[in-house]
């Protein structure tokens, strides 16, 4: 419904949509020298500045504009636009059309401003609703490297993003989304290294999801996802903006949705759930240890309980004959096969993993500690399990910590179970049988094109280059080339190495 010429229209419009909301704070009143107009103010307590609102609005506009004599014979039309354009000392307004626009506003923190004899509503930029602000990240903890996390404010986010990349080519395109919440939806990239055919993949799917309300950037993923069957991430959660600059300057997407502190960066392969923002602030030699550790860990967690069920049950000749004869004698008793073991086991400390997250943060860790051994040596000594398991069980979940991004913890979790299965009915064969399933998946799996297991597989698609951030991390200097998500026609992002003691004055010969 567009704004009406008829001041009183719009007033009783704003009334009965906003009835039985005892939030919503309005006011009529005359205007200083224009005693003939009238002028509405509606907004909500709390979501806008009062204290704002009342020092650059209700008082310019009480007092009037000290320009205009009184005696100066005034056109209705001259009246808007001289209150428009000198009645308030605010930078930020728009207008609006529609009565359905200025209430969205409204509801988004802003105040709206109807003016008699005009045939548009003012929109006043004055968010001041409670936020979190800037905290520390919790769920990627680095020892060197910033500690700041997104918060559940998109302005605050993107300017966080925005201290990071002074590129004037760094654009934030906003869309909403949600028929009921109409949430803000921000996607940032950078103009010239986003790969164009992408962005506009991103944006048609983000435009065809019809919801009525959307709580969390989770909501993004799962609904814009290429393969919704696949347990893999195929979206990138951080709550970063370190890692999500980072990401952005590689080409890739920062989706970011009001009310959630997780980014959602696309597009995701395998490799990039293994990296973390402190690989790159430390020496190459330590972090690339550091990052084969992760792979071997996500391995571990996928496939040790399996792997032991194979080999206790059907392949027993392969284990060493000494640590046989050790694990024969710690079973004595175990009223258990090796599958039953292991699944009592494995779902105990399910629990305990997911009761410690329940809990608060200073009860959820001693629960986890004590609870796994309390539990684990109190069904070693009634016989229900065997020692080994408990070994095997607590390698698992330590294995599973080490991952830096809990959605691909999430994934091994679950394909841990399908390994235990094939396992425990057809040994060594179902296992391998299971990880090629599984290897597969991966290979057929794509993220808005790009091929999930790269650089792994196809890795000569981008010169080889991004090899060299895979299971290693070469020397910052050797990266000269943006990885496979950037555009063909902006790879470089360094020119030349830095000035070292071999390429200019021999360092030891420099004078004191």
């Amino acid at each position: 419904m567009t704004v009406s010429d008829n001041f009183d229209e719009n007033v009783k419009w704003f009334e009965s949509a906003f009835e039985d909301c005892g939030d919503i704070v309005s006011r009529i009143f005359p205007v200083g020298h224009f005693k003939q107009a009238r002028i509405f103010v509606i907004y909500i307590d709390n979501m806008a500045d009062s204290a704002f609102i009342s020092l650059n609005v209700m008082e310019n506009f009480m007092m009037g504009i000290r320009e205009v004599s009184p005696e100066m014979p005034i056109i209705e039309k001259d009246i808007y636009e001289a209150l428009r354009d000198g009645g308030l000392t605010v930078a930020d307004i728009s207008e609006s059309e529609t009565l359905e626009e200025a209430a969205l506003s409204i509801m988004s923190g802003d105040m709206a401003v109807f003016i008699e004899f005009g045939e548009k509503a003012l929109i006043v930029s004055s968010k001041g609703f409670l936020s979190r602000g800037v905290t520390t990240a919790e769920t990627e903890v680095v020892v060197q490297g910033s500690k700041e996390a997104f918060s559940e404010v998109i302005r605050t986010n993107t300017c966080l993003i925005r201290r990071r990349i002074r590129d004037i080519n760094l654009k934030v395109k906003q869309l909403k989304i949600g028929r009921r919440s109409q949430t803000d939806i921000a996607l940032v990239y950078l103009k010239g290294i986003v790969r164009e055919d992408i962005l506009a993949e991103v944006l048609r799917r983000l435009k065809g999801i019809d919801i009525d309300a959307l709580p969390d950037s989770g909501y993004i993923e799962q609904l814009i996802a290429d393969d919704w069957k696949s347990p893999f991430p195929q979206g990138q959660m951080t709550e970063r903006p370190d890692t999500a600059a980072a990401a952005i300057l590689e080409g890739r997407i920062a989706i970011i949705v009001d009310n959630s502190p997780f980014a959602l960066l696309v597009p995701v392969t395998l490799n990039t759930f293994f990296q973390s923002a402190e690989d790159y602030y430390q020496h190459f030699a330590i972090m690339s240890f550091m990052r084969i550790m992760r792979f071997i860990a996500g391995a571990v967690a996928m496939c040790l309980p399996a792997l032991y069920i194979a080999l206790t049950s059907y392949h027993p000749s392969m284990i060493p004959m000494f640590l046989t004869f050790k694990m024969a004698g710690s079973r004595q008793g175990v009223p258990l096969p090796a599958f039953g073991e292991i699944i009592i086991m494995d779902l105990a400390f399910e629990l305990l993993r997911e009761a410690g997250i329940r809990l608060p943060n200073a009860m959820g860790g001693a629960i986890g500690i004590v609870g796994g051994l309390i539990v684990g040596q109190a069904a070693v000594e009634a016989g229900f399990v065997s020692p080994v398991v408990v070994i095997v069980i607590a390698i698992t979940g330590i294995a599973g910590f080490t991952i830096t991004h809990n959605s691909l913890v999430g994934a091994f979790r679950l394909l841990k179970y399908l390994l235990i299965i094939l396992s425990a009915m057809l040994g060594l064969f179902g296992f391998w049988l299971g990880l090629l399933a599984v290897l597969i998946h991966l290979v057929s799996l794509r993220s808005f094109g790009i091929p999930y297991m790269f650089p792994f597989t196809s890795g000569e698609a981008n010169g080889g280059t991004d090899i060299k951030d895979s299971l290693l991390r070469f020397p910052i200097f050797s990266m000269k080339k943006r990885p496979i998500f950037a555009s063909p026609g902006d790879l470089r992002r360094m020119n030349n190495n830095p000035t070292t003691a071999k390429d200019g004055a021999d360092s030891n010969n420099m004078p004191l």
